[in-house]
């Protein structure tokens, strides 16, 4: 009866080994596409500051035809400030280092089930900032679906220790 128990308690361990390999692989492959849609947002974020001045531009023609005493150096500022304010880049730039951070955890092993799923949050708090600050759809479409690769990742996370 004790070698019984023995043997199962040794099944068990290798069954928990090949599960949290298992689960270690599909968390790669949800890191890998969330990777690759950030790139994807920052490819379609890089053009986005030109967009914004061609709109403003003809927004910014339309209303001198209407108020022409609008300075030129207004209208510099306030086309500097909705570029700063749709500017995304920090928000890549910290996605990346959470994909970083996932993969460093990982690699180190152990009980990292709690740290992982507060990565999430964080991940997902740049998604939504991301998609927030978003002028474009296409930027739009892509945050939405780096928030549902960042949920089923989150789902995922829940099954670790």
């Amino acid at each position: 009866m004790k070698g019984d128990l023995s043997k199962l308690i040794d099944q068990l361990a290798v069954n928990r080994l090949a599960e949290g390999a298992r689960i270690a692989e599909v968390l790669n492959g949800h890191l890998d596409e969330i990777a690759r849609l950030v790139d994807a947002a920052s490819a379609c974020a890089s053009t986005q500051p030109e967009a914004l001045r061609e709109k403003l531009r003809t927004q910014v023609a339309a209303i001198l035809g209407s108020f022409p005493a609008l300075s030129e150096e207004r209208l510099a500022q306030e086309a500097a400030i909705l570029i700063g304010k749709a500017d995304v880049r920090e928000e890549l730039d910290r996605l990346r280092a959470h994909i970083q951070a996932a993969r460093d955890m990982m690699a180190e092993g152990g009980a990292i089930g709690r740290r992982f799923d507060f990565l999430c949050q964080e991940f997902n708090r740049e998604a939504n900032t991301l998609c927030s600050k978003s002028a474009d759809v296409e930027l739009t479409r892509i945050g939405l679906s780096l928030k549902a690769s960042i949920e089923q990742l989150r789902e995922q996370v829940q099954n670790i220790e």
